[in-house]
């Protein structure tokens, strides 16, 4: 493709996964399908074994929920060249995101090795909550060194040492944006395809949390008093933290069409903008904000609202954040053109 030819979208050639009861994308939406929730409800046994006390089990504002991420001890460490102490040292969060953006690539049918291309990273990891542990065992300090454990939990090191494990020569940028990470990931990855500054990247997000043990609940806080979430219900009143790891695999979609690349979806528009301090509180949403990067990537995509037949929103489950989402979805769609009432789905697979 030559330079000044137009894109017509980017294509989702790959994906990958790791999700609290799914291993992979197959089970993720076959738990989706199916309604499963993968919430776990802790006993005083499974408090014991993980060291606390189970008379907290008593606490009358304890909520007994955890949603916890299998397997987060494994990790093929000979295939991707570390010794066992160096993988020892790495932060889970960055082990499983190899393991992904490999299986990624696999998906996409893209060999590193052989892709003609630059290929690009855009990825973000949560704070480690691994290296903790590691800090507190003060003989491995002494034996590894202070600055070797810090390079193998920092969490700006997600994309340059995928980019260096699998030799990957495009853009290698850490994003961090809170809970918007991954999909700010995403739009910085569309937009280095964009300005052909790779011709495929890898966009994703890891966050595993660990030593999950339930939580004390506080009024008017987010997570859920009974360790439910709902979403865009009525009887929505808050949420519960889990751990999750997702890559994909993006392309500009001529180039996808003419290599004959498996294609899951097309992004036609993306946006990213920031409320200021135009809302109640830091921590706080904003229907103006939230409305006008609606109606960007609408507009990007020269996308009339009322084709849109579902929306997956970021849905806190809270009595604040639910209804102020809905309503900047319904001043973008109104701004944009739409007419109708109650035509899109909404939902949000917290």
């Amino acid at each position: 493709m030559q330079q000044n030819e137009p894109t017509t979208g980017i294509a989702v050639i790959g994906m990958s996964c790791r999700m609290p009861g799914a291993k992979d994308t197959a089970g993720y939406w076959a738990n989706l399908r199916d309604g499963v929730e993968a919430m776990k409800f802790l006993t005083a046994d499974d408090l014991v074994a993980a060291g606390m006390d189970p008379a907290i089990l008593q606490h009358p504002d304890y909520v007994n929920a955890a949603i916890r991420l299998e397997d987060v001890d494994l990790f093929d460490a000979t295939f991707f060249g570390f010794s066992p102490r160096e993988a020892e040292l790495l932060d889970p969060q960055q082990r499983l995101f190899l393991e992904c953006a490999w299986e990624t690539l696999e998906n996409a049918g893209c060999d590193p090795a052989r892709f003609p291309g630059l290929i690009g990273v855009y990825a973000g990891v949560n704070a480690s909550h691994y290296a903790f542990n590691l800090y507190a065992n003060q003989d491995l300090v002494q034996t590894m060194g202070m600055f070797q454990i810090s390079v193998s939990n920092d969490k700006d090191h997600i994309s340059t040492r995928l980019a260096y494990k699998l030799n990957l020569r495009g853009p290698a940028i850490t994003i961090q944006t809170t809970c918007s990470t991954s999909l700010v990931a995403i739009c910085q990855a569309c937009q280095s395809l964009l300005n052909y500054q790779c011709d495929v990247a890898l966009a994703g997000a890891s966050s595993i949390l660990l030593n999950q043990n339930g939580y004390i609940y506080q009024e008017e806080g987010i997570p859920s008093p009974d360790g439910h979430c709902r979403a865009f219900d009525a009887m929505a009143k808050g949420t519960v933290g889990g751990s999750g790891v997702g890559v994909v695999a993006l392309k500009r979609l001529d180039d996808a069409l003419a290599d004959g690349d498996p294609i899951h979806a097309v992004i036609r528009g993306f946006a990213v903008n920031n409320d200021g301090a135009v809302k109640v509180g830091y921590t706080a949403p904003s229907i103006d904000g939230q409305a006008e990067v609606i109606g960007m990537a609408l507009a990007m995509g020269a996308i009339d609202p009322e084709t849109i037949s579902y929306v997956e929103a970021h849905g806190t489950a809270t009595p604040l954040g639910d209804p102020i989402e809905v309503a900047a979805l319904a001043k973008a769609f109104r701004e944009a053109g739409a007419h109708r009432n109650q035509y899109c789905g909404i939902g949000s697979v917290k």
